[in-house]
């Protein structure tokens, strides 16, 4: 049988009708392949399973995982600028993510979901250390802050510890660890999230502030493109805080000034009230707090938070750090997250409303009280004495309570306020008081006094 010679034209066409068909088959299944690859990629996107370690052993910092680089997205036009801008100029805080609400205290109608945090899925009945950063200093020389995270193996809230928001605050440090690395996920109802030491650069500095001197905890939620202090504030809580249905932030005394063990809580708030009658026997100071706080800011995004005050910068102190810890453990137990069989009985917190005794002529303060003393109207709290000219000036207490903060024995002038009294009340009546009444940590003058 003969076979008739193509032309060169007939090859021509006989290969690109052979190639149209091999690439319609390979588009097909390139397709099929890509859209696998994309539904596999966005089901693993932000889901790197995190390591299950005890919290007590040794172990090296963890490194954080890289941010996805961010879509082009169209720059706003000028109203949009000028909006945000007139946004910033006000006095309220612009919200940008509101997280869930948080839930009853009553824990057992609440739906598990998985846990993605900071690029990790941390799995139920397990323990963590994450890495976050806020993507603010030279990459090279970047340390990631320690995040510590336990899933508990039972359905539950979300509580999350803060400290060390102002540098030089250690004893909240010592209690965010003490309460993380006594907890075994396995009896944990719920999740706990601790982030022992927020302001790493003050940390590092011993100072209260970050290294543009800005005080941290009154730039939230901050902005992305904003100061250091903002970029700082939206990073913690867009990636940490949104992930919170209860929040505790750890502080102490400030400006060398002693604290009490206490709580500082908006008591206006219903769900606050409520959740701070989950704590142990500890001082309640009602204060709606300041703008730009991180307990303001969650409160206003629908996370129940409070602060808690435990003694004085730059010192360790054993007993205030041990009621730190005893109380954060009698809310989770109240909380029914996890049960703690040494706590007795059925110990409240006591109420207060307060205020503050300044001093009248300068000189160096010698106080005859102490931390936590009852005192009666008339009783004399301290002595001021002038160096040079020997006169000496009674420092009275105009009120019947209890000293809850003082400040340290020190040079003092005219103004300084040198003790806070607490004036016993009750949860209901101190509920009653308007906003515009709580006493502010900031004078008509633009002095702050002891501020979170």
């Amino acid at each position: 049988m003969k076979f008739k010679r193509l032309s060169n034209s007939s090859l021509l066409i006989l290969c690109l009708i052979t190639l149209l068909f091999y690439s319609a088959v390979t588009s097909s299944e390139t397709v099929k392949t890509d859209t696998s690859t994309s539904e596999q990629s966005e089901a693993s996107e932000a889901t790197t399973i995190a390591p299950n370690l005890d919290l007590k052993e040794v172990a090296p910092l963890p490194e954080p995982i890289p941010e996805p680089i961010p879509d082009i997205v169209d720059e706003p036009d000028i109203d949009d600028s000028i909006e945000k801008l007139e946004s910033q100029d006000k006095d309220e805080p612009v919200i940008k993510k509101i997280p869930e609400e948080a839930p009853a205290l009553n824990t057992q109608e609440i739906v598990r979901e998985k846990l993605v945090i900071l690029g990790s899925e941390v799995p139920e009945n397990s323990s963590t250390r994450l890495a976050w950063s806020p993507q603010i200093t030279i990459s090279g020389l970047a340390l990631p802050t320690p995040v510590l995270v336990i899933n508990g193996a039972n359905p539950g809230p979300t509580v999350c510890l803060t400290s060390a928001i102002h540098g030089d605050e250690l004893n909240g440090i010592e209690v965010v660890r003490r309460v993380m690395y006594d907890i075994d996920p396995s009896k944990l109802s719920g999740t706990l999230i601790g982030v022992p030491i927020v302001n790493l650069q003050g940390f590092q500095r011993t100072s209260r502030y970050l290294s543009d001197r800005r005080d941290l905890n009154r730039f939230f939620p901050g902005e992305p493109d904003g100061s250091l202090a903002s970029r700082i504030a939206y990073s913690l809580f867009t990636k940490v805080i949104s992930h919170c249905n209860y929040l505790i932030d750890l502080h102490t005394g400030s400006f060398r000034r002693n604290n009490l063990p206490q709580i500082r809580a908006n008591m206006s708030d219903s769900k606050v009230a409520e959740f701070v009658g989950a704590f142990d026997k500890i001082a309640v100071v009602h204060h709606a707090g300041s703008p730009g706080m991180l307990r303001t800011v969650a409160n206003q995004s629908g996370i129940v938070a409070v602060t808690m005050e435990l003694g004085e910068s730059l010192r360790i102190q054993e007993n205030q750090i041990d009621a730190g810890t005893h109380s954060v453990n009698s809310m989770l137990d109240k909380l029914e997250m996890y049960p703690r069989t040494f706590i007795w009985g059925e110990p409240k917190p006591a109420y207060y409303e307060s205020l503050w005794l300044r001093v009248e002529s300068g000189g160096i303060l010698f106080s005859e009280m102490g931390l936590g003393d009852r005192v009666s109207q008339g009783d004399v709290l301290g002595v001021v004495t002038d160096p040079i000219t020997n006169q000496s000036t009674e420092l009275v207490s105009p009120v019947k309570g209890n000293i809850i903060g003082m400040a340290v024995n020190q040079v003092v002038i005219p103004g300084f306020a040198a003790y806070h009294i607490g004036i016993e009340s009750t949860q209901e009546a101190m509920a009653q008081v308007e906003t515009d009444q709580i006493p502010s940590d900031v004078n008509t003058d633009g002095e702050v006094i002891d501020p979170e």
